[in-house]
């Protein structure tokens, strides 16, 4: 097995051996041929089968596959100061021709089913990801679905009211923050700040953070971007946020990198508007205000007192608004170099966009067919590990470029790679682990011209499918045969091979 999947399956047990070994070689083949189906990744149809059986196994569950990947990102995160967690919701959308998938859910409409995946992904802030510590499947009931879809407007928002938090969707925000706190409880010399996008910006979750952070030390800090424009408490100077922070004098100027945006559905909120990219500037301005309380079912949510970090670009192109963020948090704000934390972990949200990325186009797994509902979440488990693997060694390339590579790649992939490419012998030393990912990436199409950024998840997932073919040929063809192996026909590296690959 390889080393690194030795490290992320330690401690899984599904109360058979059998199970144990089945689910260590289904890990080794998808993390193989990622893009690849299931029955592409196995060597044999009876292997297929056994896969399949494995995933159609009551007795093991999505959170028991996640467990050992989990306790490995633990381990990860000891090694940090600060670590964020970026927690976000991805939709999959499972809808087939015919034969619906049997336990989806209705998505925006009843046209189209799957159901959704919320994650918590650890970040260092050197921008690498550590690993998912969270997870929450669950697909929306049809009933519900549409009997909601009988409601007037001012129907919906008197049953939002009536309805306890804690029974909302919604809510799986405060359960992303309470898994940070976990997190913190488990390694209390790291800094964990929870960061979430605007869909989080919910008093509810608010008011849990800033008591947990009053009564508990081992607690997470957090971040999380503002979306509703609140009114203030009655006496402010300006009666809602936005005024408020806009009024507040300039801090500082920063440059930031905006991404291009071309949204696909018809949402034309802040938080979804259409852009090109470039390198702007923009303006911080940061404030500490006070959120007016709220009445709920539960009983009602008192003021709270939060820090506000507002950045707003400067000059954008003509016929585009500007960049915004508004962030709320309970980090201080006395000092720039303070406020620039805030923005630098909150940037850092947006690598878990490219975690769902390599999830759902490099390992496909909207395009995975099968029957029930809690076998696709089975295999879905095993494919995030798949997928934090790929995203891990494209960013600690980037990130740690001087390792020597032989700390992520074992010596028959970066040798065999490295032959491949340059078409000459491997050192005796192993290249730097930047080099080295990059002669993965142009196996899957990386150019590397001057003008071109470093490699991407799609080029990074395509190369180290393509090096496991290559690392299996290095193994079976390099050396020659010893004395005592030339009589049963068989090589040294031919034993390895079939040790880690049959």
């Amino acid at each position: 097995m390889q080393d690194w999947l030795k490290e992320e399956l330690q401690g899984f047990d599904a109360g058979d051996q059998r199970l144990n070994e089945r689910f260590e070689l289904i890990m080794r083949r998808l993390s193989d041929k990622p893009t690849m189906s299931i029955p592409a990744a196995c060597n044999s149809w009876n292997e297929t089968l056994a896969t399949y059986r494995f995933f159609d196994n009551a007795s093991v569950s999505p959170e028991q596959i996640l467990s050992p990947h989990r306790e490995a990102t633990v381990r990860r995160i000891a090694q940090h100061p600060v670590v964020v967690v970026a927690q976000d919701t991805t939709t999959l959308n499972l809808t087939k021709p015919s034969d619906q998938m049997k336990g989806t859910g209705p998505l925006s409409d009843e046209h189209n089913h799957g159901m959704f995946n919320h994650v918590g992904l650890a970040i260092s802030t050197d921008g690498v990801a550590l690993g998912v510590v969270e997870a929450e499947y669950w697909a929306r009931d049809w009933e519900t679905f549409f009997s909601n879809k009988q409601l007037t407007k001012s129907e919906k928002a008197i049953k939002r009211r009536e309805t306890p938090f804690l029974e909302k969707e919604s809510a799986r925000w405060l359960r992303g923050y309470q898994a940070g706190c976990e997190l913190a409880q488990q390694n209390p010399q790291t800094q964990i700040v929870v960061v979430s996008d605007s869909e989080a910006d919910l008093l509810d979750c608010i008011a849990y953070a800033q008591q947990s952070k009053a009564s508990a030390s081992s607690s997470a800090d957090w971040i999380t971007r503002a979306y509703q424009d609140r009114c203030l408490p009655k006496g402010e100077t300006h009666p809602k946020l936005w005024d408020a922070c806009e009024a507040a004098p300039v801090r500082t100027t920063i440059e930031i990198e905006v991404s291009e945006n071309d949204p696909e559905s018809g949402d034309k909120t802040k938080r979804n508007q259409s852009r090109t990219a470039r390198t702007t500037q923009a303006e911080v301005r940061a404030i500490t205000i006070t959120l007016p309380g709220q009445p709920r079912v539960e009983g009602n949510i008192g003021p709270q007192v939060v820090n506000v970090v507002y950045v707003r670009e400067i000059k954008p192109p003509e016929g585009e608004k500007p960049v915004e963020w508004l962030l709320l948090t309970n980090l201080p704000i006395d000092s720039i170099e303070e406020i620039q934390l805030v923005i630098d972990y909150y940037v850092l949200r947006w690598k878990i966009e490219l975690y769902f990325r390599i999830l759902k186009v490099g390992c496909g797994v909207e395009k995975l067919q099968f029957e029930q509902l809690e076998r696709y979440q089975r295999c879905l488990a095993v494919y995030m590990v798949v997928a934090w693997r790929v995203f891990y060694v494209m960013m600690l390339g980037r990130e740690c470029p001087e390792i020597p590579c032989d700390c992520v790649f074992s010596p028959e992939e970066w040798k065999s790679v490295y032959k491949v490419v340059h078409r000459k012998e491997p050192p005796k030393t192993p290249p730097p682990l930047g080099e080295m990912v990059v002669l993965v990436a142009k196996l899957g199409g990386y150019l590397g011209r001057k003008h071109d950024g470093p490699p991407g998840p799609q080029t990074t997932w395509i190369g180290m499918q393509r090096m496991k073919d290559f690392a299996l040929a290095w193994l079976l063809f390099q050396s020659p045969p010893t004395d005592e192996s030339a009589a049963s026909n068989e090589t040294p590296r031919q034993k390895t091979a079939e040790a880690i690959y049959v």
